[in-house]
């Protein structure tokens, strides 16, 4: 009898052993699973215009998305793509605005991921804009082919617009090399393009449809002195885009924030200064395959 119930204790001592290794294997997987704090996060823009002005016009976003998710929100206007591209890698930024061919880039280097794409002109598509001096021999798309020498004003090698997609462009018209037909000038900014042809720094500037608006303050006559010849193909948009470690629910929360500035007068002002966008659309990864094939043509020679 003795042996029997000692036997029964062990046993029972056993479940017990074994109810508490399974109640500490279960604490150890939810605390496994348990996704990070967020304390802070950080909102990157890429420079369409002078950085210093484009940090203070949108320190707004910052103040806003504080209040919507409930997160200290700072905001940082980078001063190129690439250096955008890194600071979303090495987890500096958190949620970007990237134009679409830095997004494809931050998707391949830091594993980015695209919640939203901008509305500009009641579209999701944008092009590629050709322009010239308003005094300028120069008509068409085709001039440029077959002028050599031309001097070529764009913001930046890793610019859909500004560059890849019109370089594109007049390589399929028949321009075999690009470094020796134009002389190229990276000016850093879409209206810097611009004013290069107002300077008279360039004979022709490739920027996004239609980046004169950005000068009409400073520049009243600018769509008379700056005349335009011809676009590119439709591109998507540029994207809003977030770290891929960034909680599910904070991801969440952060496109619902973006998507309601569509009914916000105050933040869609604000957009509107920023970038000259009206507002934002669902975006898929997928959306952006056409930017891909560009890349693929020129990602050896960009990087």
């Amino acid at each position: 009898m003795k042996t029997f119930k000692g036997l029964s204790v062990l046993l029972a001592a056993l479940v017990v052993l074994v109810g508490c290794t399974a109640d500490e294997t279960e604490t150890n997987e939810e605390t496994e699973t348990t996704e990070p704090e967020i304390d802070e996060l950080v909102l990157g823009f890429f420079p369409s215009a002078d950085v210093e002005n484009m940090a203070e016009t949108a320190e707004p976003f910052g103040t806003y998305l504080s209040e919507e998710l409930d997160i200290p929100v700072s905001t940082e206007v980078l001063t190129d793509y690439s250096g955008l591209i890194e600071a979303m890698r090495n987890q500096h930024v958190d949620i970007a605005f990237l134009p679409p061919f830095a997004y494809v880039q931050a998707e391949e280097r830091a594993e980015a991921e695209v919640l939203l794409k901008a509305i500009r002109n009641g579209s999701a598509t944008y092009r590629s804009q050709y322009s010239v001096p308003a005094d300028s021999d120069i008509e068409t798309v085709d001039d440029l082919v077959e002028t050599e020498g031309l001097v070529w004003a764009f913001t930046d090698y890793a610019s859909t617009s500004g560059y890849l997609f019109p370089a594109q462009q007049l390589m399929d018209k028949g321009v075999e090399d690009l470094d020796e037909h134009f002389m190229l000038r990276e000016v850093g900014a879409h209206d810097r393009a611009i004013l290069a042809l107002v300077d008279g720094q360039a004979d022709f500037a490739t920027t996004f449809q239609d980046a004169r608006v950005r000068l009409e303050e400073e520049i009243p006559d600018i769509n008379e002195q700056v005349r335009v010849i011809g676009t590119t193909d439709e591109i998507p948009n540029a994207t809003l885009s977030v770290r891929s470690e960034l909680p599910e629910d904070v991801k969440a929360a952060i496109e619902e924030a973006f998507l309601a500035i569509n009914d916000n007068e105050e933040m869609l002002g604000v957009l509107d200064a920023v970038y000259n966008w009206e507002g934002f659309a669902p975006a898929e990864s997928e959306d952006y395959d056409i930017v891909r094939e560009v890349y693929e043509e020129f990602q050896d020679s960009i990087e």
